[in-house]
């Protein structure tokens, strides 16, 4: 063999260095493998610690069924949520009152006209006209805030009430808030 290298013109002490190298640079290698194994072999040892491959199976195939039931759930109430939704938009969630004297020999303010409207300013006023004798109902119907019979006074700001509900409530705590701040930036000063 040595006889091969030196007809090619290569020394053997060089091919014996070269393949020490290539032996310390592939030990390494093994070294390096070695060591990601054994970290990987501890890190499956931590993760099967106490369960065995069935129990961990079964632990996974509960938490999906979880997971499925959990988006029916979210599914089936998204639907009611729509539902609701739909039925808000036709329901009464605004009103005014306004109690007010029909008569003058009639006191107390027994009579009222109450406005009932849904989100889009549609419903109804209901005015009750109370007497010594009677008690007269009129019902007037409201579309987008406005009747196409003609409202009494009392009617109106009972309508306006319903028509701003809420709205007094904001301001109230607009001003409150602006007080408030007011106030803190006098006493950081």
């Amino acid at each position: 063999m040595s006889d091969l290298f030196s007809s090619m013109g290569i020394d053997t002490g060089i091919v014996v260095i070269i393949l020490m190298v290539l032996v310390v640079i592939l030990l390494v290698c093994l070294i390096s493998t070695n060591l990601r194994l054994s970290r990987l072999e501890h890190k499956y040892k931590i993760f099967m610690k106490g369960k065995d491959a069935k129990s961990l199976e079964i632990t996974f195939a509960r938490k999906m069924a979880q997971i499925d039931k959990l988006s029916e759930l979210t599914e089936r109430y998204m639907k009611e949520n729509n539902q609701l939704q739909k039925n808000f938009q036709r329901i009464f969630s605004k009103y005014g009152v306004e109690k007010y004297d029909a008569f003058d020999d009639v006191g107390g303010k027994l009579s009222f006209a109450l406005a009932m409207l849904d989100k889009n300013n549609s419903g109804l006023v209901l005015n009750a006209v109370h007497s010594r004798d009677n008690c007269f109902l009129y019902l007037k119907e409201i579309v987008k805030g406005e009747s196409y019979v003609m409202l009494s006074q009392e009617e109106v700001e009972a309508l306006r009430r319903a028509v701003n509900y809420g709205i007094e409530d904001l301001e109230e705590v607009t001003e409150k808030s602006k007080k408030d701040v007011s106030s803190n930036q006098m006493k950081k000063e």
